[in-house]
Order: structure tokens, then C-alpha cells, then sequence
């Protein structure tokens, strides 16, 4: 099951007995709803400010002329994208621990630019890594067959 509408395919949360009897189907479900929970709170954090008072610091100004309005602007949409990528791994993991990945994968691009954050940029790398397992655990996950 390779194709592309495969990736989008909704993948129902496990079972409490595969969850108890396989280590596969328990690190899918943990890393599905770190990937689910985070991006989301991180995403609404851009406009509540409660984890940093500035978070247009951590954004490249290279990356905020390509975006319009403000640095603070560029940094609502970049959380409405979040909490968009936590809910598409909430409802189809495969693609949405690629999505993930490749946003990270700018995050830390954007980083390096920036300067300073070499410490944030090498945790969101391993960040990256536990998103394409996600992806890929899905794809274990999607294939098991269904107890009926």
C-alpha cells in the first residue's frame, strides 16, 4: 500500500489490545500524540506569548520578507500552519509526520540563518528523525490487519 492516497488515509488510533501487546503499535500511538500535541500548543503559544515574550527572534529576516505583514504577522501564520500540521498527524500520521518533518526542516534552516541557536536547531534535527519514524511506523501500523 505505497501510493499516494495511502498517505492520507485515515489511520483510526489502536486498539487497548494492540497497544498492550506490541511495541510497534505503543511507539506510534506516543509519537503520534506528541506530534499531535505539540505543533498545536506550540502553533496557539504564537499568539498567547506565554512560552517566550518574543518570538519573532527566533525568525530569519530573510524568511520574513518572503512573508507579508510583520515579523509578528509572519509568526501568527507560522502558528496557524502549526496547529494545522498537529491535527493532519492527528487524522493521517504517514503524511503527517512528512509534513512535520519538512516543516522542522525549515525551522531549523531558518535557525542556522538567524545565528545563535545552533542548541535549538541539533533538538528540532531529532525532532525531524522522530517525525519520519512516525511517518513510517504509520506505515506498519496501516498495514497490520484489523481484529474483528
Amino acid at each position: 500500500m505505497s501510493t499516494i492516497p495511502a498517505a492520507f488515509r485515515p489511520i483510526p488510533f489502536p486498539s487497548a489490545s494492540a497497544l498492550r501487546s506490541s511495541p510497534v503499535v505503543q511507539a506510534f500511538a506516543l509519537l503520534r500524540t506528541a506530534f499531535t500535541v505539540a505543533p498545536i500548543l506550540f502553533g496557539i503559544d504564537k499568539f498567547a506569548n506565554v512560552l517566550t515574550d518574543d518570538w519573532t527572534r527566533y525568525l530569519s529576516s530573510d524568511f520574513n520578507s518572503l512573508l507579508p505583514g510583520s515579523a509578528a504577522d509572519a509568526m501568527h501564520i507560522v502558528g496557524v500552519v502549526e496547529i494545522v500540521a498537529g491535527l493532519v498527524v492527528l487524522l493521517a500520521p504517514r503524511f503527517g509526520g512528512l509534513l512535520v518533518a519538512a516543516w522542522l526542516g525549515g525551522i531549523i534552516v531558518n535557525l542556522l540563518i538567524v545565528g545563535g541557536y545552533g542548541d535549538i536547531a541539533l533538538r528540532d534535527f531529532g525532532l525531524l528523525i522522530a517525525a519520519l519514524a512516525l511517518s513510517r511506523l504509520a506505515t506498519a501500523v496501516q498495514e497490520q490487519p484489523r481484529p474483528v
